[in-house]
């Protein structure tokens, strides 16, 4: 079983930069593994944003590339998603996305079987 709890959602001006957290909580250590970012804005379908493998490769969607950074510290089991230069089409509900035994780049819903609760991002003046 995996938890994922988000953290660090908030409202910003545009412009301005936000860190995401998500931590995992888990009883068995995977050696392979996939782990996302995905976002869901209002009326919105979710759509992922952001991917980061086991083994540290990582893919970034064209829509937030140049502002946005995937990271993960994985002594502690967290993954990060650096927010810069923020615009209010950012403005969404966050959800990481967590995969075992499987390293993939690929974000689509269904390669992913546990979800974090989200954290809710608000861009506006």
């Amino acid at each position: 079983q995996v938890t994922l709890v988000e953290s660090g959602g908030g409202s910003v001006p545009p412009g301005g930069s936000l860190r995401l957290a998500c931590e995992r909580s888990t009883s068995r250590t995977y050696q392979y593994y996939s782990i996302s970012w995905f976002r869901q804005a209002p009326g919105k379908d979710r759509q992922g944003i952001a991917a980061i493998t086991s083994s540290g490769q990582t893919f970034v969607a064209d829509s937030v590339k140049g502002r946005f950074t995937i990271s993960q510290d994985k002594a502690t089991k967290t993954l990060y998603l650096q927010m810069n230069s923020l615009k209010p089409d950012d403005t969404a509900i966050y959800y990481c996305a967590f995969r075992e035994n499987v390293a993939s780049l690929l974000l689509e819903e269904s390669v992913y079987n546990y979800w974090g609760q989200g954290t809710q991002v608000i861009v506006s003046t």
